[in-house]
């Protein structure tokens, strides 16, 4: 498990937020040693997460996968949603 991606992730996200307490990172791994990160916001903040045209969205997962670069982790995908 990575901890550090994940509490770096939810940070970036609760600053951007409404409901930073509803703010919710999981990581999942797949077979092909790849990592997944769940994001799960509220739904009144999803249109802030994903930004016009999904720039936010894009923004975030640029920022996950620098941070992933410098620390040697290989593969990220993030998957952002709201329950």
């Amino acid at each position: 498990m990575h901890q550090e991606l994940i509490d770096f992730t939810s940070t970036l996200v609760k600053n951007i937020v409404k409901e930073p307490d509803m703010v919710s990172v999981q990581e999942f791994s797949s077979d092909d040693d790849e990592i997944m990160l769940e994001v799960i916001v509220h739904e009144n903040d999803m249109g802030a997460v994903i930004g016009k045209s999904g720039k936010m969205a894009n923004a975030i997962r640029t920022l996950i996968q620098a941070y992933a670069y410098t620390h040697n982790l290989n593969k990220i995908k993030i998957n952002i949603d709201s329950f």
